[in-house]
């Protein structure tokens, strides 16, 4: 911003009752050049936990520093396309194992170190073989049998075999490119190569990004960037509203839209993402290995219902984990109508005409304990009696998503192309399904894109009819700004709050 949003408040408030012309010389910099760096306030909800993206799990850490702080060889756009970043081209071998990158050469770290092929090599090595890595990212990365730096501004990477899905990757967390030569500990000193720098993490409350001075492609126009962290969304809504955020990163509290209809101070940006809100199943449990109490709980649910009490009626219906910015997207919300007495049937034919009891744990994020009560109550009419539990995310982390302790749970999970979570029985929902592994597989391997998504869509359909999860609705994307400020993109197609090209015209 130009100055102190409270010293110009007072400095208006003071002109105002003097009735004279005020002059902000309290505004002017230090050096007298007569500006003042510009920082903008980003109101947000999910803290990282961690600052090193291999090794912490959760969106939080990703959302603030994915393309801000640290970038990868290629990137998805907000129309869900691969692009280039760091690296201008790249090519496939006819046998689609090998891939070669012919880097950006003016693309440097803010240390100044160039981004060179054996950075490249270094970190795709350290998330492949680190010890630290995430599980998510070990999957993702243990495909890669060799990476070669051909030369300094070329990468040669070879994979154990064809896959479509690894190029798709590599544009998220599992593609960044690491300053390893600054010898920090990431986890407090994120060093990479993007329009930002990390400046400071308080937890509990703000992390700050300034900007990289170094930077090789066109940054951002503004100087500081702070998002702020809010576990009351109706506290970031009234914070936009009293002027202490520029922008709202993802409104969550959908009901509060209205409140910003005076388009002289406010833009609404509504668009898609990736944001499948899942109620999730622990096939541990012997009640929910059954698949006729899943399909019960299914059937019990009225997922409009839902989607109107706890987001506003704002968010689209699903049926599977494809949302519908997805090639191989097609509607499956019908695949379950709600119907109690059908779901009261499915239970008996289970064993539980007499009642069954579940736990059901959710984090403290703005739709977890709305959809908890809202599911509870549901189920109750059916026989399931439902345990809530409200647990600050880092808990839930710990508890539910490492230590697998919960019947049920409700997360968004944000994650592009995530259809290939489900085959993973390591993940925190211990489903197996060979079949559907099978199909994944096989998709993977396509010779063409009509085999590809076709394939894909055979999955998806496979994972609805074995009611694997309760897909309750797709997140809508809501980004509120003031007027002054530009640069924002309406969809939400990755882990990113990309503020590459943010400007403001205070």
């Amino acid at each position: 911003m130009s100055c102190n949003r409270r010293l110009r408040r007072l400095v208006a408030l003071v002109g105002a009752l003097l009735g004279v012309s005020v002059v902000l010389s309290a505004c002017t910099g230090s050096s007298g050049s007569g500006t003042q760096p510009v920082v903008l306030d980003v109101g947000a909800t999910a803290e990282p936990t961690g600052l090193d993206p291999a090794t912490t799990t959760g969106a939080g850490t990703p959302f603030v520093l994915l393309y801000n702080v640290y970038e990868t060889l290629v990137r998805i756009n907000d129309q869900g396309e691969i692009k280039p970043l760091l690296a201008r081209s790249w090519k496939v071998s006819p046998d689609a194992k090998v891939y070669t990158f012919d880097l950006e050469p003016s693309a440097t770290f803010a240390s100044g170190k160039p981004v060179d092929a054996q950075a490249v090599v270094d970190s795709f090595t350290r998330t492949r073989d680190g010890a630290d890595t995430t599980a998510v990212l070990k999957t993702q990365m243990a495909i890669v049998k060799d990476i070669k730096a051909v030369d300094a501004g070329q990468v040669e990477v070879t994979l154990t075999e064809p896959s479509r899905q690894w190029l798709y990757n590599i544009t998220s967390t599992a593609g960044i490119i690491y300053d390893l030569s600054a010898e920090a500990d990431l986890n407090t000193q994120p060093a990479g190569s993007g329009p930002y720098v990390f400046s400071k993490h308080d937890v509990g409350s703000t992390v700050t990004l300034k900007r990289n001075e170094k930077y090789w492609g066109t940054g951002p126009r503004v100087d500081e960037v702070n998002f702020r962290y809010y576990a009351d969304a109706n506290a970031m809504v009234t914070a936009m509203l009293s002027g202490q955020l520029d922008i709202v990163s993802n409104l969550t509290v959908p009901q509060a839209v209205d409140q910003f209809s005076d388009t002289s101070k406010f833009k609404v940006l509504e668009g898609t993402t990736d944001g499948e809100v899942v109620l999730g199943f622990n096939h541990a449990n012997t009640a929910l290995a059954d698949v006729r109490v899943r399909q019960a709980i299914n059937h019990a649910l009225d997922r409009q219902a839902i989607v109107d009490g706890a987001w506003g009626g704002k968010g689209t219906l699903i049926g599977s984990m494809v949302p519908p910015t997805d090639p191989w997207y097609e509607d499956l919300s019908r695949t379950y109508p709600h119907d109690p007495e059908k779901a009261k049937a499915l239970l008996a034919e289970a064993g539980y005409a007499e009642g069954l009891t579940l736990r059901l744990r959710v984090p403290t994020l703005p739709y977890g304990p709305p959809i908890a009560r809202l599911v509870a109550a549901q189920l109750r009419e059916v026989g399931v009696e439902v345990v809530t539990e409200e647990l600050e995310f880092a808990t839930w982390l710990d508890s539910v998503y490492k230590q697998r302790d919960y019947d049920m749970t409700v997360v968004a999970h944000v994650e592009p192309w995530d259809l290939s979570a489900f085959a993973r029985s390591d993940y925190y929902w211990q489903y197996e399904n060979t079949q559907f592994s099978n199909l994944l597989k096989k998709a993977d391997l396509a010779a063409s894109d009509q085999e590809h998504v076709a394939t894909l869509k055979e999955a998806a359909k496979l994972l609805a009819d074995d009611a694997a999860a309760d897909w309750l609705f797709l997140l809508p994307n809501i980004i509120i700004t003031t007027t002054e400020v530009s640069g924002i993109a309406a969809n939400g197609t990755g882990l990113s709050f990309d503020l590459t090209h943010v400007a403001t015209n205070r």
